[in-house]
């Protein structure tokens, strides 16, 4: 018999090569390539054996689909898309200390409050740490069954025996092992095969499965890709350390629309759920302060405004510097660009800083003009109106593009008592009498930007 090959896997990436590497090729990572146990050769054919026939069936079920089963966490339930799927598999991610196991264990603790039957398994903590969370959370009654393992096949074995459980928890899936592999837990091959056991059990017993997994210094889920594949839904953790909010986005999701989020603040007693982000997040906000906007996002389903803050100061050194927390530091630079060569704002020689308030990460391009109103208003000195909403996308010739779901911003903004939007001119929101109790203002071009504060300097205070 011919020997078979070892194999060397990055643990970034999951790329395979015939000899061990400082730098993978794949992805670029250093010393992350690993020699795992060589795989028994498949065959190469189908050969004489002959498989069974399966069955097809219509793409109309005779029976109804099972209902979603409310996990009694609001924000969570709205991430999920209304409550869990019977037989999916969820994958939460984030970075060490942001909130996953505690999120999960009040989601059992209120499911199992509930009468539905929850297992919690722990492969980091032991069983007597697991309970002293709960009683910090004040859910040491809740009936929830617990377990410290990381033997797959353990773990499998309990769980396909007697009547299965409504919801499973696993923390975290890079700590199980499967004894048939002799790579180490956390390993590509671990990591996949676990995981493809689990979904596969989860799947034919009907149970929700809950997986952890672990980030990279990148903030990606640590493992192969494929494990994002797998599951049904991956929802992200969000948030610094510094503030008290977290946000949970669906990044992925079968059942739900994507992109979704949940706004939790941290407290003694855990993850509670936001009911209002929008006055949150603006509750410190200041206002006749030049550099500060109220952009009127969209993040999911949901409408949300939020503070942007901006600072531009002469620089004292020879490179100007650049900060940006919670948007993207590129588009700052093409915004910075459009903003001299389209309106004549020569804002390049000097710094520049830009914030979200409350530690949320902006990603849409509707942004783009309340950053530029935020900008130019401190460059000018000259506050923007307090009672003004800003959205609208920028592009490199200096024209406002028209963004999605305007009618839903400017609703927000309305109920939030603010007068008046700064709009796109192009769509159904520069027209007047879109949102009740709004004025709306349609922008075409930045260059419109300084002339719009030199009419409203006299003004200020006053509106």
């Amino acid at each position: 018999m011919a020997k078979i090959a070892a194999r060397f896997v990055c643990q970034e990436c999951g790329a395979a090569t015939a000899r061990w590497m400082g730098k993978c090729e794949s992805c670029g990572a250093w010393n992350s390539i690993v020699e795992e146990a060589p795989r028994e050769s498949a065959p190469k054919g189908l050969g004489s054996a002959k498989g069974r026939r399966i069955e097809l069936v219509s793409l109309e079920g005779l029976a109804a689909p099972p209902p979603r089963r409310a996990i009694g966490i609001a924000e969570l339930d709205r991430v999920c898309g209304g409550g869990l799927v019977p037989a999916s598999a969820l994958l939460v991610g984030g970075d060490p200390g942001i909130g996953k196991s505690t999120l999960l264990l009040q989601a059992a603790a209120a499911l199992a409050q509930a009468g539905a039957a929850c297992v919690y398994i722990s492969g980091e903590e032991a069983i007597e740490q697991v309970r002293l969370r709960a009683l910090r959370l004040g859910l040491a009654a809740a009936p929830v069954q617990l377990a410290a393992a990381t033997s797959l096949r353990d773990i499998a074995a309990t769980l396909d025996e007697g009547d299965p459980p409504a919801v499973v928890v696993i923390d975290s899936i890079q700590t199980m092992y499967l004894d048939s592999l002799d790579s180490a837990p956390g390993t590509v091959a671990q990591v996949r095969a676990c995981a493809a056991e689990m979904i596969r059990l989860a799947k034919r017993r009907g149970y929700a499965l809950f997986l952890v997994g672990h980030v990279t210094k990148e903030g990606q889920i640590a493992g192969p890709r494929v494990l994002e594949h797998m599951v049904d839904t991956v929802l992200y953790f969000e948030g610094e350390r510094g503030h008290q909010f977290r946000i949970l986005r669906a990044t992925k999701n079968r059942f739900g629309p994507t992109d979704e989020i949940g706004v939790f603040e941290m407290t003694d007693g855990g993850l509670v759920g936001v009911v209002n982000p929008s006055a949150l997040f603006l509750a410190e906000r200041r206002g006749n302060v030049s550099g500060a906007c109220v952009f009127a996002g969209i993040e999911g389903t949901r409408p949300l405004l939020m503070e942007i803050q901006a600072l531009v100061a002469p620089s004292a050194l020879g490179t100007p510097r650049r900060a940006v927390v919670g948007w993207d530091s590129g588009r700052l630079a093409m915004l910075l660009a459009v903003l001299d060569a389209r309106a004549g704002l020569a804002l390049g020689a000097n710094d520049v800083y830009l914030n979200i308030a409350g530690g949320l990460r902006v990603t849409e391009p509707a942004a783009d003009l309340a950053v530029a109103v935020a900008l130019v208003s401190s460059a000018m000195d000259v506050p923007a109106p307090a009672d003004m909403a800003v959205f609208g996308e920028i592009g490199l010739s200096g024209e406002v593009r028209a963004v999605s779901q305007a009618e839903a911003r400017l609703k927000e903004a309305a109920k939030l008592g603010f007068a008046r939007a700064l709009v796109p001119k192009l769509g159904r929101a520069a027209k007047p009498g879109a949102a009740t109790g709004i004025v709306v203002r349609p922008i075409g071009h930045v260059q419109d930007l300084s002339a719009l504060f030199r009419r409203a300097e006299p003004a200020v205070g006053k509106q």
